[in-house]
């Protein structure tokens, strides 16, 4: 049974490239030498492990992250890779959310770069993860991203995403001691 209850899809075999289940590759990686095959798969399962370890899930779903290439329900979202064509030991990766006003899509590519950043298993010297362009807002998410990258900080999510910062957000009750507004 699902997460959402109902009965599970039939996921492609983790071992397998399946070109019509996964998204096409997008403006990021357009002139960029784009993983097929064996190499996606590959680095793929480098993924799903460092998604793994770091808790990189899709809360709607239910699942790590990296699954979501692998289901069929979903066949124009998930992540797609490239070599940077100037410089191969960059790796670029797109992640295309389900739909483009996903309220997950910052934290979970937010998660992704933290996720691949802290690991050295997928053998690039550097990451840079971007949101597919058909994400409503994707270029305020993009450039978050871009700045964490660079190292200059984390810096806020993006006006209007919805997210809180670190302190997480004030809950729409009423109830935070600094409200003055609270009703107890």
């Amino acid at each position: 049974m699902s997460f959402l209850g109902g009965a599970e899809p039939q996921f492609d075999p983790a071992d397998a490239f399946v070109p019509e289940h996964i998204p096409t590759p997008g403006a990021f990686l357009a002139d960029h030498d784009v993983l097929d095959g064996r190499e996606h798969v590959a680095l793929h399962r480098t993924v799903a492990d460092a998604f793994e370890e770091y808790g990189v899930y899709d809360a709607t779903f239910g699942y790590n992250l990296a699954r979501l290439n692998r289901d069929p329900r979903h066949t124009d979202a998930g992540f797609r890779y490239a070599a940077e064509g100037d410089d191969p030991a960059t790796l670029r990766a797109e992640f295309t959310p389900t739909t483009a006003f996903c309220p997950q899509a910052e934290p979970l590519a937010v998660g992704a770069f933290r996720a691949l950043d802290a690991v050295d298993t997928h053998g690039y010297d550097l990451i840079r993860v971007r949101v597919d362009a058909s994400l409503d807002g994707s270029d305020a998410v993009n450039e978050r991203l871009a700045k964490m990258e660079t190292g200059e900080g984390e810096p806020e999510p993006s006006e209007g995403s919805g997210l809180a910062g670190a302190g997480g957000a004030p809950s729409d009750r009423g109830d935070s001691p600094a409200d003055p507004g609270a009703p107890f």
